[in-house]
């Protein structure tokens, strides 16, 4: 199996992807600025047609993987322009927003397209909890501070990369895609 090339300039996710491909022992590497993303509503299209695109442009394995957190209160905003949110209103932002509002119910939601021998798979994972009322923690990225995955006490941020695997959204749909490389799934389609 060739090295896949994560489509990312995020560390941090890039750390997370290759703590979980380490139990399938598939190699990736970091493959920063090839990300062409579009706007979508769909995290699923955004991770296919931007996987596709850097396939065709590199010709070798493709990961990219998408991310967003959904907020019930908010009817399910930032959803997939999470990043652009956390870019302009940021961790405090979203609190602001959530003050005085007692329904703190979220979900993460992740969606990764693998491009691979000329097939392409696709998964997607989610982690639902609660938002907190002011930031926690000092790891992860983006609102990891704030997001606590049912079954913890703790914020995605006040746990290690090992820890925050255990539960996330990303891990899950990596383990899927990784399970689907594999197994080489019948769901595949064919480019």
């Amino acid at each position: 199996m060739p090295k896949i090339c994560v489509v990312t300039s995020n560390t941090h996710k890039f750390d997370e992807i290759s703590d979980v491909s380490r139990e399938y022992g598939v190699e990736v590497e970091m493959c920063p600025g090839l990300k062409l993303e579009i706007q979508s509503d769909n995290l699923e299209d955004i991770v296919l047609k931007s996987a596709l695109l850097a396939y065709l442009y590199l010709n070798k394995p493709i990961l990219v993987e998408d991310a967003g957190l959904f907020i019930n209160a908010l009817n399910g905003f930032p959803g997939p322009y999470s990043s652009y949110v956390y870019k302009t209103l940021g961790v405090n932002g979203i609190l602001k927003l959530m003050d005085g509002v007692t329904n703190r119910r979220a979900c993460f939601k992740s969606a990764v397209a693998l491009v691979v021998n000329n097939r392409v798979l696709s998964a997607q994972g989610e982690v639902c909890g609660v938002i907190t009322t002011y930031p926690r923690g000092q790891g992860g990225f983006g609102f990891d501070p704030i997001f606590i995955p049912d079954g913890e006490s703790r914020t995605f941020a006040e746990m290690s990369v090992s820890e925050k695997n255990k539960h996330s959204h990303r891990a899950k749909a990596i383990r899927k895609i990784f399970e689907l490389l594999l197994n080489v799934n019948h769901n595949a389609t064919y480019l």
